[in-house]
């Protein structure tokens, strides 16, 4: 059992990563003309189509972060979500100069979050994957 400064610290940090895929989930779905030509430049297939699957996927991850529902599951989607983005998006081997350190900082970026999606999964009560009581908080089962 985890004392109350240890179950705040995990809450802050779940709400934190929340946001980080909250935010640009939303921006995928409300602008996305911008992240479509990023997309394009780094040569994502499909990228019309992806984009608002990759907005809705982070969106809804978020809000069940946000909400404490199925935490571990959504870690673990995201954690390969990250490993996608950072071989796709952040293929810092494809360019040099600045662009080449901009992408190997966002993929040490991505690597950092992905250790603290793990950490929250590890964290997090294993839960089956039914529809009865999926409702309720994770912290509740």
């Amino acid at each position: 059992m985890q004392d109350k400064s240890s179950r705040i610290m995990i809450a802050a940090g779940r709400i934190l990563l929340a946001l980080y895929f909250l935010l640009p989930g939303l921006a995928k779905l409300l602008a996305p003309i911008s992240q479509l030509s990023l997309m394009q430049h780094h040569g994502i297939a499909y990228a019309a189509l992806l984009l608002p699957i990759a907005g809705i996927a982070q969106v809804l991850g978020a809000l069940a972060l946000l909400a404490n529902r199925h935490v571990r599951k959504v870690c673990l989607g995201f954690v390969l979500y990250i490993l996608l983005i950072n071989l796709t998006m952040h293929d810092f081997w494809n360019f040099s100069g600045t662009e080449a350190a901009h992408e190997v900082q966002n993929f040490i970026k991505n690597l950092g979050i992905l250790a603290g999606l793990l950490v929250l999964a590890g964290t997090s009560p294993k839960r089956a994957l039914a529809f009865k009581g999926c409702w309720r908080e994770d912290g509740t089962l």
